[in-house]
């Protein structure tokens, strides 16, 4: 598939990593400012948090090659908020989660670009996850859909104070039962080591809350990690001993979402 990199696993499990690709298109990196270019809003190294852990437990695992600044697959693709009253990135954002521009002048997408965009990078990854979603839910009677996302642990222009470094999102409860968030609340309660919130500032994105149908047998959880729980902030360069905790941590929560 056309920038989209699917493993089709075993268990009712899909992990998705819609901000993990980092590549631009040459016509398009053309037009970016040299900042942009770094792509520093990157989900940095989640590919590597979650590939052994799909591998292990079977699960499929889905992720993109284009970066977010091409298109942002966890935004809706008629670009309405999805947080109203809060500052927020766009389809197609136009700055940087610093507020730095991404396009240099004259060069931002207008309506037309931003369709294509949405037509040649958006679609293709929302239809082949949205197809191995039903190919588990088929299988299994079942499927858990897991987002998984990381950011900065301070990001000022988009939240206030130190980001907690595991943040879990179940819309409110709306996007699985009542009982997995139980579960994965009781798994985060079990650990000392990192502090977690449950429907805090993340709540999730378009894909958890879109494809989410608990009375369908379709359990959607976005898991927000803060960075700085496995990387340096300042170079984005992975850091093994920091992150080997953390998979594990996530690697408890992956069963608990499995479970039941």
């Amino acid at each position: 598939m056309h920038g989209v990199e699917l493993i089709r696993g075993r268990v009712p499990l899909l992990i998705s990593l819609p901000h993990d690709g980092t590549d631009l298109p040459a016509e398009i990196a053309a037009r970016m400012t040299p900042e942009a270019l770094a792509v520093p809003d990157t989900d940095w190294h989640v590919h590597r948090l979650y590939a052994g852990l799909a591998e292990t437990l079977g699960a499929s695992l889905i992720r993109p090659r284009w970066s977010r600044y091409v298109v942002d697959l966890n935004r809706p693709p008629d670009d309405r908020s999805l947080y109203p009253g809060l500052r927020t990135t766009g389809l197609v954002p136009l700055e940087t989660f610093a507020g730095e521009p991404i396009w240099r002048d004259g060069e931002a997408p207008d309506a037309a670009e931003v369709a294509d965009r949405v037509e040649r990078y958006w679609r293709p990854y929302h239809a082949a996850l949205a197809a191995e979603l039903e190919r588990l839910r088929a299988a299994h009677g079942r499927a858990v859909l897991w987002e998984g996302h990381s950011i900065r642990s301070v990001v000022p222009r988009l939240f206030d104070g130190r980001l907690p470094d595991l943040n879990l999102g179940t819309n409110d409860g709306r996007s699985c039962s009542a009982a997995l968030r139980a579960r994965l609340a009781a798994a985060l309660d079990g650990q000392s080591r990192y502090g977690h919130v449950v429907d805090g500032r993340f709540k999730g994105g378009y894909i958890t809350r879109h494809y989410a149908d608990p009375a369908r047998g379709i359990d959607a959880i976005q898991l927000e990690i803060a960075q700085a729980t496995y990387l340096d902030e300042a170079s984005f360069a992975f850091d093994e001993t920091r992150a080997a905790p953390l998979v594990a941590v996530i690697g408890r929560l992956l069963g608990a979402a499995l479970a039941g």
